[in-house]
């Protein structure tokens, strides 16, 4: 049977349709492959002063790839505090970050920096943040690693003013301030009022907002919980669609003031595993502990050191494995079982 009229038109319909798809779709290739060759072009000088490897390791050296198997991985990010006169600094935030692709699971602490614990290159107890005085941060990820008990594979650390271009860069933070307070900005030195509630804030901004303690009834808590806070929202807006295509832009901005051990070559898989999980929910956790006096014999007077808690220390150790833990899941599952099955039997 011959094909009608109206059939000769549907089958061209439909190779219309056929070629429109296909054309769109070699397009859009297209597009991702000179963004691509761009990107690697235009900020190529930026990513190299970004780069700085630990000691002992280079760009091609065997890291964990989370963008090839979906491995667990460490994350820390260090905000790095410069007097006049100092060398390397003081780190003034450690948060430290444990991200598991398969469980689509992040758990987030924040380290105090006033944290007393042996430093091993310097062969004494002193604060963590002494350690990246010394050493950097190839010190300070050593001590780290035997404080927590786990590797650290990624290291991002910024100075004040390597946050405020992160920030800016990404179009500002949206905030929910906990309380009203007043905290002076760095570069005007003028007053600015933190009303409660939902707030927006530039890079100047949110660098006084992040760095007040002294008026925090939480003290060092609760500064700790609006890092966390703003960085959520930062890692939220530089991984949306409308920022990834500035994302050689973003490079460029933050380049002189930003340090990372992360190749070049796993900065889209990054943004691709966190793509996929950031609607989880990020675990929050916590170091208990006190602050306590000590009298220093060399600096002749009382300093104050945080002391973590045993128990509070066990206990994050714990989380912080489990995440890194594949099977995690699976674990948690038999424990919940276990308590149930005890409840049960009155075990």
């Amino acid at each position: 049977m011959a094909p009608t009229r109206l059939t000769k038109l549907k089958s061209t319909k439909k190779r219309r349709i056929l070629y429109t798809g296909l054309i769109v779709s070699m397009l859009l290739l297209s597009g991702v492959i000179v963004f691509a060759i761009n990107l690697s072009l235009e900020t190529s000088k930026a990513t190299s002063k970004m780069f700085e490897p630990l000691d002992g390791s280079t760009e091609n050296e065997n890291h964990v790839n989370p963008t090839v198997d979906g491995s667990p991985f460490t994350l820390l990010i260090a905000g790095i505090e410069h007097d006049e006169g100092e060398k390397n600094g003081r780190s003034d935030a450690l948060i430290l970050t444990t991200v598991n692709p398969k469980t689509k699971k992040i758990s987030m602490v924040n380290i105090p920096r006033d944290t007393r614990f042996y430093i091993e290159e310097l062969g004494y107890e002193d604060k963590i943040n002494h350690a990246y005085s010394v050493g950097g941060m190839n010190y300070t990820i050593n001590t780290l690693e035997k404080l927590l008990d786990i590797p650290i594979d990624f290291y991002v650390s910024t100075d004040f003013q390597g946050f405020e271009d992160i920030v800016d860069t990404v179009g500002g933070v949206d905030v929910d301030v906990p309380f009203t307070f007043k905290a002076q900005l760095t570069e005007s030195l003028k007053w600015k009022t933190y009303t409660k509630g939902p707030m927006f804030l530039n890079g100047n901004e949110a660098l006084a907002y992040v760095r007040m303690r002294k008026r925090d009834p939480e003290g060092d808590m609760g500064r700790n919980s609006r890092q966390k806070q703003v960085m959520q929202d930062v890692m939220n807006k530089a991984t949306s669609l409308s920022n990834i295509t500035k994302i050689d832009d973003m490079i460029r901005d933050v380049g002189n003031n930003v340090k990372t051990n992360i190749p070049t070559s796993e900065y889209f898989g990054f943004l691709k595993v966190y793509q996929k999980i950031k609607t989880s929910p990020i675990e929050q956790l916590h170091l208990e502990g006190e602050n306590k006096k000590l009298y220093d014999k060399k600096e002749k007077k009382d300093i104050w050191y945080f002391f973590p808690n045993d128990d509070s220390l066990k206990e994050l150790i714990e989380s912080l494995k489990l995440n890194l833990d594949n099977s995690g899941q699976n674990i948690q599952s038999e424990i919940k079982t276990k308590e149930l099955n005890d409840l049960s039997t009155g075990g």
